[in-house]
């Protein structure tokens, strides 16, 4: 029950954070039809669940090589896979607004359509960088060609507001034993006990930032690996600091979905096969961790779009709570 409760927990708190999340973007980039123009955009961003996400822009096209022309409007983005992690999206638009082919007096009406493809790279929770290639038809003068855009987006929101969190018992002191409580393992029922406790503490830090090196002091965020220290720890099991540590940590369980148990620690790798981030299974082919959006729960899974990134570079898993028997 308790397992149950956690987890939907999780996953209600995981959906009020896409709704509040939003991004401040900024663009230049070339626009190549006959004579070239040069493309500057400005725009908010937000998901809208699932892997879809909607964008709203203002655009300005100026010719290039100090020749009239030039147009100005908005638009609006439908764009999927985009999640807020680093990795390629598909993205398609609509425009509209004032402008000329061959003069500046933005005389005529305009509208265009757009498709194609981007890629972003994540160096913060709060921040990222990317660039995106689409082909563009606008409506007057027969233009058409590629458009090639680098840009930066920062990140707010994400965060819905939370009670205080429930007093709990003090972290348990440096030197401490590491091993389960005795009734752990001598009561079958225990070390379910234990794994439901575990995850509700890590479900209960849904919604903090991503912070490197954070490991959730003073209500602050945390890292991937001081998650899983932070939620075991409030239950008096002791985990190394580094995720590279905490894979060692424990017993080794087949790479199986099937073989999994709620509390299990999983290993992921993007450097063949140095452990490079943690999570923790909490059932149901999904799992807990803090990564580029903070705290998060995500699918296990090579059939989701976002849970896929994560499947190619799992590596392995580790038991820190005994199985029951």
């Amino acid at each position: 029950m308790i397992r149950e409760m956690a987890l939907g927990l999780a996953l209600g708190a995981g959906a009020t954070d896409l709704v509040a999340a939003q991004g401040l973007e900024g663009r230049i980039g070339r626009f190549y039809d006959a004579g070239g123009w040069t493309l500057y955009r400005v725009g908010l961003s937000r998901p809208l669940g699932g892997i879809f996400g909607l964008g709203y822009h203002g655009d300005y096209f100026r010719r290039e090589g100090g020749s009239a022309g030039g147009f100005a409007g908005a638009g609006i983005d439908l764009t999927a896979f985009r999640t807020g992690a680093e990795g390629p999206y598909l993205v398609a638009g609509l425009g509209g607004g004032l402008g000329s082919p061959t003069s500046n007096r933005f005389s005529e009406p305009w509208g265009s359509w757009s498709a194609g493809a981007g890629y972003d790279l994540s160096p913060a929770s709060f921040i990222s960088v990317g660039v995106e290639g689409r082909w563009r038809k606008l409506s007057i003068g027969s233009h058409d060609g590629f458009e090639l855009a680098a840009g930066l987006a920062l990140r707010f929101g994400g965060r819905p507001d939370r009670p205080p969190p429930t007093p709990r018992a003090p972290l348990p002191p440096a030197g401490s034993p590491s091993s389960l409580p005795s009734a752990a393992v001598d009561s079958p029922r225990a070390p379910a006990a234990l794994a439901d406790s575990v995850i509700a503490t890590a479900a209960e830090a849904m919604g903090r930032p991503y912070r490197y090196g954070g490991t959730g002091e003073n209500g602050g965020g945390f890292d991937c690996s001081g998650l899983i220290q932070y939620a075991y720890g409030r239950h008096g099991v002791e985990l190394p600091r580094r995720s590279v540590e905490q894979a060692r940590e424990g017993k080794a369980v087949r790479k199986k979905l099937d073989a999994l148990a709620p509390g299990d620690l999983l290993t992921f790798s993007n450097r063949g096969k140095t452990v490079t981030h943690v999570g923790m299974y909490i059932g149901e082919g999904r799992f807990i961790h803090s990564a580029t959006r903070g705290v998060q729960v995500s699918a296990l899974s090579a059939e989701d779009p976002y849970g896929r990134w994560w499947y190619k570079r799992w590596v392995g898993v580790r038991r820190i709570v005994p199985a029951p028997r």
